[in-house]
């Protein structure tokens, strides 16, 4: 059975969408293979950020996005958070957004 990939709210849909045309296409080609063999692709793909959380790691030649998921039952991958990388650190702040829409999503979905 495959799994299904959702989207936090249109807004992370709408970023994603904005991404430079080199990034969204390695990202499109990850998310076909997370939907085939799940959510743990393992590194250079997705990687584990801790307590649920995962990462995509895009990348082209205009640089690198991340996008943050977490999965929940039934198979189903929610897109939490996304955006471009702009410095060799994960921004705490991006990180607190997807942390803060992990628990909403693990609380009332």
């Amino acid at each position: 059975m495959d799994w299904e990939i959702l989207y936090y709210n249109e807004d992370v849909q709408e970023v994603l969408n904005d991404w430079p045309v080199g990034i969204r296409a390695f990202y499109a080609r990850v998310t076909e293979r997370m939907i085939t063999f799940g959510p743990n692709l393992g590194m250079p793909f997705t990687r584990s950020i801790g307590k649920g959380l995962f990462e995509i790691r895009a990348r082209g030649k205009e640089g690198i996005g991340r996008a943050f998921f977490c999965t929940i039952v039934d198979q189903r991958i929610v897109i939490l958070h996304a955006f471009i990388k702009k410095s060799q650190k994960t921004p705490k702040k991006e990180l607190d957004i997807a942390h803060q829409r992990m628990n909403d999503v693990k609380t009332n979905w």
